[in-house]
């Protein structure tokens, strides 16, 4: 098996100056201050790239992804390890890197290619094509320093694909382009690799990603996670990164109900809510939450559970979901209606149901002052993205005794990456 990039043993460091001497006499009477600290931003990574293959790095920002393609172009050199590129490499890494922003177009066009390995007589031969691809024909001989980002990147992309490299370096520069020269850059990558070019590219866009390469590998915190097939890194990476969100998001509900709470202690409860003295500020839990009824049947807490009864607020599409509201019942009711009502996070309704609804009659007259009820969902089919939760008690005529806004706010994600609202269960069919 041919590598055409080996990554072996890799740690590079940065130094974080907190005191840095402004003067040659600081310098030298406080030499003996530690002014820095050492951060590792890679840590032993080893990474094989077969010739020929398209891999993609992801990772948070500041996983390190940035820098160990700068260790393959050669512009910085690791601390420990070694990197072995073989064949001519063309990088993409900062927007406009190389380019004077004096000169034209044009003559960074030869300055470009040039760094890149290019005679003239080359660049002359590649002139046209160049110019053709960045759609620049126009601006051709303006300043670059005239140019929007998208056209610093049109020009950047097409100067290092038309270099004809055996390996090609992009660093998340294609997110600046627009829609239409974004789907041109990827065919243009298509065709390069199937000539048995090998691609490293960072991207964001898991998507993207997928569709371009052949593997993919996961840095966090320096350190390699996973290098292999792009759809098993990417499910594995969702699944990780969707559950530090519900981490994130059950943090903030509890800073926002302590918050809420604290207020709560010098104003009265009616006065921060619009459903009557009877229900408590501190029930509600989220910044943009309103209530309103009259009390009757007080909502005090609404949850979403999995499968085994924990608390969540990230689910995956097509997960089993309870949702629990504990409720109390401030004075007697003759009738009793719960309901449910999820939406987008852009405000689109997505469902809503009720006991009424579902025809589940609520005896109150078998039920106390504490009042448990469950709502339980098979399968939570909802496509990827962020939603909320409103829950209601009612008599089921127009009279709300508590109709709670926001009462949760929480995350879909998928595997499947499919669009609109729901998943409906299907199958495909294909025949002559």
């Amino acid at each position: 098996m041919e590598y055409a990039i080996e990554v072996q043993d890799i740690w590079k460091k940065f130094r974080l100056f907190h005191d840095r001497a402004s003067t040659l006499k600081e310098k030298v009477l406080f030499s003996h201050r530690r002014k820095y600290d050492d951060l590792w931003v890679l840590k032993g990574v080893d990474l094989k790239v077969e010739k020929g293959k398209t891999l993609g790095l992801i990772g948070q920002n500041g996983s390190g992804k940035s820098t160990l393609l700068k260790l393959m172009t050669r512009i910085m050199y690791p601390d420990k390890g070694s990197v072995q590129v073989r064949g001519k490499i063309s990088s993409l890494l900062e927007l406009g890197a190389g380019f004077h922003p004096d000169f034209s177009g044009l003559e960074n066009i030869y300055m470009n290619a040039a760094i890149f390995g290019l005679n003239k007589k080359e660049i002359d031969r590649k002139l046209d094509e160049i110019i053709s691809f960045s759609e620049l024909e126009e601006f051709i001989d303006s300043p670059v320093r005239t140019y929007s980002s998208g056209m610093y990147m049109r020009l950047a992309f097409s100067i290092a694909i038309n270099v004809e490299p055996d390996v090609l370096l992009i660093d998340e520069i294609l997110a600046v382009g627009d829609e239409s020269f974004q789907k041109k850059c990827i065919n243009k990558m298509k065709s390069f690799k199937s000539q048995g070019a090998t691609i490293v590219i960072v991207s964001h866009s898991l998507g993207q990603l997928e569709m371009l390469c052949d593997e993919l590998a996961w840095l966090h915190e320096g350190t390699l996670v996973r290098q292999g097939l792009a759809a098993d890194v990417i499910d594995d990476y969702r699944a990780t990164m969707f559950g530090q969100e519900n981490l994130r998001l059950e943090a903030e509900s509890r800073q926002q109900a302590e918050r809420i709470k604290e207020d709560s202690i010098s104003a009265d409860a009616g006065e921060n809510s619009e459903i009557g003295e009877s229900v408590p500020a501190s029930a509600q839990l989220t910044s943009h939450t309103k209530r309103r009824g009259d009390g009757a049947v007080e909502i005090k807490e609404a949850v979403l559970l999995d499968s085994l009864g924990h608390s969540r607020l990230t689910f995956e599409s097509g997960e089993p979901c309870v949702i629990e509201m504990r409720c109390r019942q401030n004075r007697p009711v003759s009738s009793l209606v719960f309901g449910i009502a999820i939406y987008r996070n852009d405000d689109l309704w997505c469902y809503g149901t009720n006991t009424f609804i579902d025809r589940y009659p609520v005896n109150v007259e078998e039920l106390g002052d504490e009042i448990v009820v469950r709502a339980k969902i098979e399968k939570l089919n909802l496509v990827e993205g962020e939603y909320y939760l409103n829950v209601a008690s009612s008599d089921g005529l127009g009279t709300e005794y508590d109709y709670w806004i926001r009462s949760a706010v929480f995350n879909m994600y998928s595997h499947v990456k499919d669009v609109g609202v729901c998943r409906l269960d299907h199958q495909w069919e294909v025949f002559k």
